[in-house]
């Protein structure tokens, strides 16, 4: 069982939406909570890259081509982040990743196995 778990991929079509999940089930609750975490992609034959992020104090930051449609938050009390995903488009089709870092030490990080998200008609 990998540190971070996504959930909440699948088939959508055009202007749809998905919320997706990321859990740590294997974490102390303030560890978690403590952590930056991120949503990241990567689509076949591209580099991974970084979509949102949130800070454990709520801090959000995104990536200019989800800027809008997407939105990050956390839920501390059930230890978990979400990616809210409306008016997607083909072009975000790809594996979504969540990430964990501590603040304090960049060598602390988690990945999780990633959760396939496809945008078609």
């Amino acid at each position: 069982q990998a540190q971070l778990v996504e959930s909440g991929g699948g088939l959508v079509q055009p202007g749809g939406s998905l919320r997706l999940s990321c859990a740590a089930p294997r974490m102390i609750t303030s560890v978690y909570n403590g952590y930056i975490i991120d949503w990241y992609r990567q689509a076949p034959g591209e580099q991974r890259e970084l979509v949102a992020s949130i800070t454990p104090r709520g801090t959000t930051d995104y990536a200019d081509s989800v800027k809008g449609r997407f939105t990050i938050s956390r839920s501390n009390a059930n230890k978990k982040v979400f990616l809210q995903m409306n008016s997607l488009k083909p072009e975000d089709t790809a594996v979504y990743y969540c990430h964990a870092q501590s603040p304090s030490s960049s060598s602390r990080e988690y990945w999780g196995q990633g959760t396939q998200v496809t945008v078609s008609s």
